[in-house]
This record gives structure tokens, sequence and C-alpha cells, in this order.
């Protein structure tokens, strides 16, 4: 049986950001990948989310409704929507 597929819009994509809006069903996951830019995570809805990593480690976050947060370049995982309501946030890429 294969996993459900997050699904993504992309709102912005010009040579110094890409803002990409992520939809998750219960369940759907991004799929392994890794990423090339900093970016900000903002959050449209409250949820849950998986994070399995490169190496199988296994945890959870947390998710407020806009309460942004923000990572550096190279992070690899899996996000997976761990509740049970679609989970919606704003990927802000920073591309340099």
């Amino acid at each position: 049986m294969s996993e459900e597929l997050a699904t993504s819009e992309r709102q912005i994509d010009n040579e110094r950001l890409r803002v990409t809006e992520w939809r998750f069903a219960p369940g759907a996951a991004t799929g392994h990948h890794r990423h090339a830019y900093d970016y900000a995570i903002v959050p449209v809805v409250d949820g849950e989310l998986e994070l399995i990593e490169s190496d199988g480690r296994r945890s959870r976050a947390e998710l407020r409704r806009g309460k942004a947060y923000f990572r550096y370049a190279g992070v690899e995982h899996n996000v997976i929507n761990a509740g049970t309501d679609e989970m919606i946030f704003i990927e802000i890429e920073l591309k340099g």
C-alpha cells in the first residue's frame, strides 16, 4: 500500500525566493527530501507532524497557526501529518 502524498501549490518562485503552500490530509507525507535552501514554515492551522530523519530517527512537532519557525539548508526528512485534520502550512525558501 502506498503512502498518500501531500499536495503543494507554488505561489512565488523567482531568483531570491520560493513560496509554497503545502496541504496534508491525515497520514499524508512529503516523501523523503533534502532542503537545498534555508527556509521558514508558517502554519495556517494547528497540527502535529511526524518527522523521519535520514537515519530513521523519528520526532514529533506541534505546529500552531501563525507561529513561524526557521531551519537552515541541508535538513533531510520525510514529513507526515500525524494529526486527525488536514495540515496546511506555507514554506518560504530563501535562495540567497
